[in-house]
């Protein structure tokens, strides 16, 4: 069982990582995060916005580590954000489908971190 514990913080962190410069790329309006803005076809408040809410989760993923019964919360958040970026790519930027890797792969760790 201390295996699992240690799976979901290693989980918790690497989310953590990803969302925290995912967010910084945003709020700092990368010239490749306004290229992919433009491509969805959203303003650019929506990023804005988007970058705060990842970072609201952020904190609540690592607040997690103490108080463990907001983890499903955050981590539903994330799946919830994940499958938005999903629809992003494929249905409003049409992207490639490869482009959805990464963004799978984050919904699977969010999946896991609410059923465990």
């Amino acid at each position: 069982m201390e295996y699992l514990n240690t799976l979901i913080i290693i989980i918790q962190i690497i989310l953590s990582c990803m969302f925290a410069f995912s967010a910084s790329i945003k709020l700092l309006r990368t010239k490749s995060m306004v290229q992919h803005w433009n491509d969805y076809q959203y303003p650019m408040w929506f990023m804005n916005m988007t970058a705060l809410l990842e970072l609201a989760r952020v904190i609540g993923v690592i607040a997690a580590l103490w108080v463990p019964e907001i983890l499903k919360y955050a981590a539903g958040l994330f799946v919830l954000l994940m499958i938005g970026a999903i629809h992003a790519h494929l249905f409003r930027a049409k992207h490639k489908p490869v482009m959805e890797i990464n963004a799978l792969v984050i919904l699977l760790f969010s999946i896991t971190l609410m059923v465990v």
